[in-house]
């Protein structure tokens, strides 16, 4: 009966709906044909202009009466919270499988609580990364542990290459899958892109707004009601390290940060949050800025057991692998074992030795910087190398993928888009990696080539030199503001299809443009007046009726893809790819209907003045100009940025990037890409060309 009552609800709005449209094209159908006669007076005119109006108010108001009731604002952001859940899920699960590479195999990490001076929170002593398979006396699995954290506030910390991301991963997942509906998501955010200039719950709803897609009123109202858990992952990377390569205990960045979170709170208790980071940083912040009522929690090296069980897992080919594990196992306090209980580096020696060489060489390296040396030098050509069985050549040469990935971590460091150091490239924000005067000086010729691609009609016209004159300043106007242009945001084209969105959103196709044209009538009244006082009183009225028309048409149907596809919840985990493509479909769809609406109402308004050539000529470029500056500013400016970038970057850089993914060197962090490690990336950024070692 539910189905049915709803079905027929949707019919009779339907109905509803054709019935106020058919409304108000007659009544303003009936205005236009009464004006286009003339001889009306002002009181006719006012009142002519004031029917459809009329009955767009009472389409108006007979929707919004018709509106269901929506519910109670803590019932809407439970549902919010469910959405962003499932895209939680979606958006964490796709990056633990880039960071597990080619392969299932997991590594059971285990951590023991350690005490800090000053107030901590209540733990258990120690747990581990899955559930185990002892009693009630067994150590909790991340999840457990958490949960029996009181308050729930937990720093993850460990060396290097420990696990810290991967175990703030799996605690994410486990607990946006087993979830209540008041229960908060955690939304794992790399600290590196935090300006500390901002407190944590605007970190947050910035998140929410920038990497996850959602509206600004709700990622607010999420924060707002508690409906976010904050896992803040690398507090390491906030600040450069000293000159000799120890943390800095100053740490400026880290420091702020830490202030925030302390005072983070809900009530009258401490705010629940994750925070990882390398325990040597961290331990170099507690005398200054400690963060309270937190338990502290050090990774343990991966034991002899565990790291000869995942090795013998990854190996292909036993017989070469041999020799490493029987020295392994022989010798499980050697150098090489010690190196080799991180899962960084267990992961790193599978992939560089997954096909050839010899596993045995590490024996010959009795450091772990040697040893650090040997398999970073190695990883590109081993990541680079086709899969066993696979016939068709590597898209890439191990060379081009080094400088390729050395140039992009120019942006990383503090030059780019923002003042410090960060972790994330985002396609849209990497054109100053070019040269931001170069790039903007591009940018402004290629949108003054284009729009003076129109200036040859000008000789079709009367009068050829004024028309030119007017089409060059448009080009050198519009030149001038795409090189101030910025990067607009993104549209997630697939909400046209959310059954909450699809209606409001074809209803504001149809309604929207309608109204918007009433809104357009003072600016056709305007120009009216602008013709009659040049001297052209007979077209003052149908240029007027023109551009109100055609400036409330294009404005209301923009405002209704924006109105619509911005505010619902997003339907898709957002990567980069997704990303890149909504973008240009977000600018492909406002720079069409700018240009066409622009476009119709100068070069009409034109033609009626002077005559149609003259029309048509600087309509088309008022046309280009509009839909250049409205909407395709963000796809310009990175066209403009590979340009710029052929000899030091592929052109096809999105396909790079996603290719660098899928091989084990990068991974999707929301609409961005990461290094795949820290260790990577720095080792990437230190040496410009590829290393050869023995």
């Amino acid at each position: 009966m539910v189905g049915i009552g709803g079905r027929r609800e949707r019919e009779r709005r339907r109905a509803g709906i054709v019935l106020g449209v058919v409304l108000l094209v007659a009544s303003a159908g009936y205005a236009v044909s009464q004006l286009v006669r003339g001889g009306l007076g002002p009181a006719d005119t006012a009142g002519l202009l004031g029917l459809p109006l009329g009955a767009a108010g009472l389409v108006a108001a007979v929707a919004a009466l018709r509106r269901p009731v929506q519910g109670t604002d803590a019932e809407l952001v439970r549902q919010w919270a469910a959405t962003l859940a499932v895209q939680v899920q979606e958006t964490e699960g796709k990056l633990r499988r880039q960071l597990l590479g080619r392969d299932t195999r997991r590594i059971d990490l285990h951590y023991t609580l350690r005490t800090v001076p000053g107030r901590a929170a209540e733990a258990p002593g120690a747990g581990r990364t899955f559930r185990g398979p002892g009693g009630p006396g067994s150590d909790p699995d991340i999840a457990g542990f958490f949960r029996a954290t009181r308050p729930r506030r937990l720093v993850i910390a460990g060396a290097p290459g420990s696990g810290k991301t991967v175990l703030a991963l799996e605690l994410v997942l486990a607990l946006a899958a087993d979830r209540t509906d008041t229960d908060p998501v955690p939304v794992r955010i790399p600290m590196a892109q935090w300006d500390t200039a901002h407190t944590l719950p605007e970190l947050l709803t910035d998140h929410l707004t920038q990497a996850l897609d959602w509206p600004a009123e709700m990622a607010e109202r999420l924060v707002a009601h508690g409906m976010v858990l904050p896992v803040l992952d690398g507090l390491d990377e906030m600040d450069p390290p000293r000159a000799d390569g120890t943390p800095d205990p100053d740490a400026p960045r880290a420091r702020a940060a830490v202030q925030h979170l302390n005072a983070y709170q809900k009530g009258l208790e401490a705010g629940s949050l994750v925070l990882t980071s390398r325990v040597a940083n961290y331990d170099a912040l507690l005398t200054h800025e400690p963060l309270v009522d937190a338990a502290l929690v050090v990774i343990a090296p991966v034991a002899s057991e565990p790291a000869l069980t995942y090795l013998r897992d990854r190996c292909r080919d036993p017989a070469r692998w041999q020799p490493l594990l029987d020295h392994l196992e022989a010798h499980p306090s050697c150098v090489h074992a010690r190196a080799l209980s991180t899962p960084w580096r267990l992961g790193l020696t599978a992939t560089v030795y997954r096909y050839h060489g010899e596993p045995a060489d590490l024996l010959t390296l009795h450091d772990t910087d040697a040893l650090d040396r040997h398999l970073l030098a190695r990883y590109i050509p081993a990541a680079v190398e086709p899969a066993a069985g696979d016939p068709a050549p590597p898209p890439y040469g191990a060379k081009q993928v080094h400088r390729w990935l050395h140039h992009l971590t120019g942006h990383l460091t503090g030059t780019g888009a923002t003042a410090y150091r960060t972790t994330d490239l985002t396609v849209h924000g990497l054109w100053p990696l070019a040269g931001p005067g170069r790039v903007r000086a591009a940018d402004a010729l290629l949108t003054f080539c284009t729009i003076s691609a129109v200036l040859p009609a000008a000789w079709l016209t009367p009068d050829p030199g004024r028309v030119a004159a007017s089409v060059l300043a448009l080009a050198v106007a519009c030149g001038l503001a795409a090189a101030l242009a910025l990067s607009p945001s993104r549209l997630d084209w697939q909400k046209r299809h959310t059954p909450g969105v699809r209606g409001p959103f074809l209803l504001g196709l149809v309604v929207n443009p309608v109204l918007a044209t009433f809104v357009g009538v003072a600016a056709g009244l305007a120009v009216g007046a602008a013709v009659a006082a040049a001297g052209h009183p007979r077209a003052a009225l149908v240029a007027g009726t023109v551009v109100s028309w055609v400036a409330g048409l294009g404005a209301g149907f923009r405002f209704s893809v924006a109105a619509g596809l911005r505010g619902a919840a997003p339907t898709t985990a957002v990567v980069p790819p997704v990303a890149l493509r909504d973008d240009t479909v977000y600018g492909l769809v406002y720079a069409v209907s700018t240009g066409l609406f622009g476009g119709l109402a100068v070069g009409g308004t034109v033609a009626l003045v002077l005559e149609p050539s003259t029309g048509l000529v600087v309509g088309a470029a008022t046309a280009v100009a509009s839909g250049q500056a409205s909407g395709l500013s963000a796809a310009r400016r990175y066209l403009v940025f590979l340009l710029c970038s052929r000899r030091r970057l592929p052109f096809r850089l999105g396909r790079f990037l996603d290719w660098a993914c899928s091989a084990g060197l990068m991974r999707y962090s929301g609409p961005a890409y990461q290094f795949r490690h820290a260790e990577l990336q720095h080792w990437i950024a230190a040496h410009p060309d590829p290393v050869v070692t023995p």
